[in-house]
């Protein structure tokens, strides 16, 4: 949660918020099959419905203000991951500061499993 002090009073910021901005974000790049989570029954990687999004995204708030998110995704196969993950970094870092004014420091990808169609 974040709490951003104006004149006219304080605004707070749920982290559920984030989550799902982030992950729209996402799984709105090229390549994206969409967003991840692994089951602690069985281990599996399993893809979240659209509703579910922001479960496979992590946010941690930081002393400064800023926030760091943790993204778990599932990639189409034959795409070149590298570029992949530096269009979500870029489009995520922007879509958040955006539309919630806080800075991001850190957007990390994590590539949870490859779908063959």
């Amino acid at each position: 949660m974040t709490r951003i002090n104006t004149g006219n009073g304080v605004i707070t910021i749920s982290n559920n918020v984030y989550t799902t901005i982030a992950g729209i974000a996402a799984t709105n790049c090229f390549g994206v099959k969409g967003m991840a989570i692994r089951s602690m029954k069985d281990g599996l990687v399993h893809l979240l419905r659209r509703e579910a999004i922001g479960k496979g995204v992590r946010v941690t708030s930081n002393d400064d203000n800023s926030i760091s998110i943790d993204l778990h995704i599932m990639v189409d196969h034959g795409i070149n991951i590298s570029a992949v993950a530096d269009s979500i970094i870029s489009q995520v870092r922007y879509v958040v500061t955006k539309n919630t004014g806080t800075e991001v420091k850190a957007v990390n990808v994590l590539v949870d499993s490859i779908v063959l169609d």
